[in-house]
C-alpha cells in the first residue's frame, strides 16, 4: 500500500458581525475553484508549522495564529485518486485584515508564481469550496455563527 501524501488545510477565520472565512481564486483559473490555502508538509516540518508557511505562501503576510487542529482525513486525490492524509487547522484573522487583496503565490510548489485574489465570505458559505475543502466548515460555521448570536 502507498503511503498518502501529507498535507495541511488553514481554514483562517475573521470575526465581525458574522465569522468569514479567507478563500481565494487562482487568476485566470476559474478550473481551480475556490479553496483555502493548502498544501504539501515538507519533510521533518510540523504540521501546524506547514499550516502557517502555506498561509504565508498563499494569501501573502497575513498573521493569523493557529487557534487549533479541527481534524485529520484521509482521502483521494481528486485528479491522481493517490492516497493523502490532510491536517484541518482553524486560525484566526486580526479583526483588521483588508476584506480582498491580490498575492503573487511565494514557494516552490505548482501554483509559485501565480497570482491569487484572497477575500473573506461570510459564513455558513453559499457555494462549496474546491476539494471538499469546506468538509469540516458546516460544524464550525454553525457553532461561530451562534455564538456570535448569542454575543449580540
Amino acid at each position: 500500500m502507498t503511503s498518502p501524501r501529507l498535507r495541511v488545510a488553514g481554514q483562517v477565520i475573521r470575526y465581525r458581525s458574522v465569522p468569514e472565512l479567507l478563500v481565494f481564486d487562482h487568476a485566470g483559473m476559474p478550473e481551480a475553484g475556490t479553496q483555502v490555502p493548502a498544501g504539501g508538509i515538507a519533510p521533518g516540518e510540523e504540521r501546524e508549522a506547514a499550516v502557517l508557511r502555506e498561509v504565508a505562501e498563499e494569501t501573502g503576510p497575513l498573521t493569523a495564529p493557529v487557534v487549533r487542529e479541527i481534524a485529520v482525513e484521509d482521502g483521494p486525490h481528486p485528479h491522481t485518486g493517490a492516497p493523502r492524509r490532510t491536517a484541518f487547522f482553524r486560525l484566526r484573522a486580526p479583526a483588521g485584515t483588508p476584506d480582498a487583496w491580490e498575492h503573487r503565490v511565494r514557494g516552490a510548489g505548482t501554483d509559485a508564481g501565480l497570482v491569487v485574489a484572497c477575500r473573506f465570505l461570510p459564513l455558513p458559505l453559499e457555494h462549496p469550496l474546491a476539494d471538499d475543502q469546506d468538509v469540516w466548515l458546516d460544524r464550525i460555521g454553525a457553532r461561530l455563527t451562534t455564538r456570535t448570536r448569542r454575543l449580540r
